[in-house]
C-alpha cells in the first residue's frame, strides 16, 4: 500500500517552517512556529538574567576582596569575654532561673521534655515540704539533667516554659574531649542568684566571662 505524504509532511517540513515565515505551511505548523520562537526569547532572556546575577554576586565578591578583614580575636582579644562578641538574642548554655525570693522557678511540669525534638532533657520531680521549699509551687525538680551531646539549641523549651524556669543564657565554652561531661546537672545550671539582682554572669551579656568559669556553674549558697 502506498502512502502520498504532501510536500508539506514529515520532519523537514517543520523545520523549513520554523525558519522561514514565507514557507508553504499549515496553521498547526505556523503555531509551533510561533511557539518555537517564543520559547527562544524566553530562554535568552533567562541566560541573560543568569549572567546579570552572577556578575552581581561576583561584585560583591570583588568589593569585599579589597577591604580590611575584620575578625573576632578569640581567645586572644581583651576584655572579660577574650574577644567574643554575642548578640542579645545568642542562644547559650541553658540556665534555670531563680525568683525574687531565691526560690527556684522550675515546678517540674515537663513541658520543657515534652517540648524537646532531641529528647535532651530529663527530669525527676519531688514534693516541696513546709522544712525544705525549694519552689513556689508544689513540686520541684530534683534531677534536671540536659544533655548537650543531642541539644540543638532550638529554644523550644524556653518557649514551652509556664514561669519562665529555663533560658538561653550566653555560655558558649562547652566543647570537650569527653561527652560524657556534656551531660549537665542541675547544680551547673541554675542560676545562684535572680536574674534581676544582675549577678547572673551567664544570662547577662554584661556579666559573662567574670570570674572563673567553673565558679559561675556552681550557685553560690
Amino acid at each position: 500500500m502506498h502512502v502520498h505524504m504532501g510536500r508539506n509532511a514529515g520532519p523537514s517540513a517543520s523545520l523549513r517552517c520554523a525558519r522561514d515565515d514565507t514557507a508553504d505551511c499549515s496553521g498547526e505548523q505556523r503555531m509551533v512556529n510561533s511557539e518555537w520562537r517564543v520559547l527562544a526569547i524566553l530562554a535568552r532572556m533567562g541566560f541573560v538574567k543568569n549572567i546579570a546575577a552572577i556578575a552581581k554576586g561576583m561584585s560583591i565578591t570583588f568589593r569585599e576582596m579589597f577591604r580590611p578583614t575584620i575578625v573576632e580575636n578569640y581567645p586572644d582579644g581583651p576584655g572579660p569575654l577574650r574577644g567574643a562578641v554575642f548578640q542579645e538574642r545568642f542562644r547559650g548554655m541553658h540556665v534555670l532561673q531563680r525568683d525574687e525570693n531565691g526560690l527556684e522557678k522550675c515546678v517540674a511540669c515537663f513541658l520543657c521534655a515534652a517540648a524537646c525534638p532531641s529528647n535532651c532533657i530529663y527530669i525527676e520531680a519531688a514534693e516541696n515540704t513546709a522544712t525544705h521549699r525549694i519552689s513556689g509551687a508544689e513540686r520541684y525538680a530534683k534531677v534536671y539533667n540536659i544533655d548537650y551531646n543531642r541539644c540543638i539549641f532550638c529554644g523550644y523549651c524556653v518557649e514551652a516554659c509556664p514561669t519562665d524556669a529555663i533560658t538561653h543564657g550566653h555560655g558558649f565554652e562547652l566543647a570537650t574531649f569527653n561527652v560524657s561531661t556534656l551531660v549537665y546537672r542541675k547544680e551547673q545550671l541554675l542560676a545562684g542568684t535572680p536574674a534581676h539582682i544582675g549577678a547572673n554572669a551567664v544570662f547577662n551579656i554584661e556579666g559573662a566571662g567574670q570570674g572563673d568559669p567553673q565558679d559561675r556553674l556552681v550557685p553560690k549558697r
